[in-house]
């Protein structure tokens, strides 16, 4: 009891460190350049809206036909763009930039041009703005990119040839993240005899084309084989958090976007059947009142028959102290754990799917306050009940589960990941292939619901 006295103390905190005066006096000085600056901004202040997002302003009109009439000039930046691909970890060979230099040398800017032009300039938007890997080849990726509906394809191909811009227009469409640029200077700093290398740091720049190019002011992003979590704030590291993940197999934790909308705190668990019956906890906290209490469980049996069992909320209930409410098919959310051991562990592929995180305390208070749930002494008053409170969040913020087998850790430097879940390989071998036409926006992979089990190692 001590202890968990002890790390209550120190999430309350770090919580409080984090979402309170830091973040205020950080913006402060991002917004006047002065160093100096201790005035405290505002929440409004320190995480603005996305205004700037077309998303948020309302529904956007029909896209336009993919037409479009190219002079010499759009041709020669649109082929000035194929040159350079390869810098983007793309294939030039793709793009058909010989035919095209060749047809506009034979007959100038014409019908047979404006549709070859056209149909490239499709496919660079295509695979700069949504990745060139097809969906086949992205295994349990169930990430609804909104690229598609932010830089529309014809909208696209309509600001270019208006504003004669063509490279200009394409080049809008690389993620903003810091970690995509470090990967493509990385790729122009390893030399051409470096194949496999060269591959790996291609096939993680393009896994950031999956995501949103831009991934939010404040947002948490897990990369699942480096076992960390991170909050972040306007592309800054603000806190990271130690993680455990789903073992190899089915209970692999899966690639999602999806949106934290609530704090529960002091969770209880309902455990799945495969325990109730498959192992008889169901009969034995029937059978045993007395262990059932020590353990925190209590089972109801319907008329059917059927057992329920329900462990309450405790220093030794399965998800610990807290959960993050974040809906999703495949029932994926971030826990505590009573098994706080683990984490020392370096393999820490050890769960049913869901992500435990280290300091969940401190994380569940920081993510009430900067979701504006709850004030730090309502977060803290609601922590230390004991009792099952769900907060909702008021500032909805993305949660981001990925897998990038390199990239930059949380000391700032470049480096590999094991694959621990072998997803490497059909993403590599499609680098190989020729580009995939016609390809479908959403995974075919099987929708796996995680059957929660996280007692012990699970």
């Amino acid at each position: 009891m001590r202890k968990w006295v002890s790390n209550l103390a120190t999430g309350i905190a770090g919580a409080a460190f984090i979402a309170g005066t830091a973040f205020a006096q950080d913006a402060a000085r991002q917004a006047t350049g002065d160093p100096t600056v201790e005035a405290e901004a505002s929440f409004d202040e320190a995480f603005p809206q996305m205004v700037s997002d077309p998303m948020v302003q309302g529904d956007l009109a029909p896209p336009g036909p993919l037409e479009g009439e190219w002079d010499a000039g759009q041709v020669e930046q649109l082929l000035g763009v194929i040159d350079t691909i390869e810098a983007e970890g793309l294939n030039k060979a793709d793009y058909r930039g010989e035919e095209l230099a060749g047809l506009l040398a034979s007959e100038g800017p014409g019908e047979a041009v404006n549709a070859l032009a056209t149909k490239i300039f499709v496919w660079l938007v295509e695979d700069l703005r949504d990745g060139r890997t097809p969906m086949s080849a992205r295994e349990q990726w169930f990430v609804a990119d909104p690229d598609r509906d932010r830089f529309r394809t014809s909208d696209l191909l309509e600001k270019a040839l208006e504003s004669g811009d063509v490279a200009g227009t394409l080049a809008t469409l690389h993620p903003t993240h810091s970690d995509y640029a470090r990967l493509r200077e990385e790729l122009a700093n390893t030399p051409e005899g470096e194949v496999e290398r060269r591959k790996l740091i291609r096939a993680n720049m393009d896994r950031w084309r999956w995501l949103a190019r831009d991934l939010g002011q404040v947002y948490l992003i897990t990369n699942v084989p480096e076992f960390q979590l991170r909050l972040t704030v306007g592309d800054k590291i603000i806190k990271t958090y130690r993680t455990i993940v789903g073992k190899p197999g089915r209970t692999a934790t899966p690639q999602l976007a999806e949106t934290v909308e609530g704090v529960v705190f002091n969770p209880t668990w309902t455990v799945p059947q495969s325990i109730v019956v498959g192992e008889g906890l169901g009969e034995r906290v029937l059978g045993n009142p007395a262990w059932a209490r020590r353990n925190g469980y209590t089972a109801t049996r319907g008329a059917n028959g059927f057992i329920t069992v329900v462990q309450q909320p405790g220093p030794g209930n399965s998800l610990g102290r807290m959960k993050l409410e974040m809906p999703n098919p495949h029932a994926i959310f971030f826990h505590d754990t009573p098994s706080r051991n683990l984490f020392a562990n370096q393999n820490r592929a050890l769960s049913h799917g869901c992500i435990r995180t280290e300091r969940a305390l401190e994380l569940a208070i920081t993510m009430a306050i900067l979701g504006k749930g709850a004030s730090r002494d309502e977060a803290v008053a609601i922590a230390t009940s004991g009792e099952y409170t769900k907060v909702p969040i008021e500032r909805e913020m993305p949660a981001y589960i990925t897998y990038f087998t390199m990239g930059v850790d949380i000391d700032g430097k470049l480096r590999t990941f094991n694959d621990i879940y072998g997803r490497d390989a059909p993403v590599l071998a499609s680098l190989d292939q020729p580009r995939v036409e016609n390809r479908s926006s959403e995974s075919d992979d099987e929708v796996i619901v995680i059957e929660n089990d996280p007692r012990g190692e699970a």
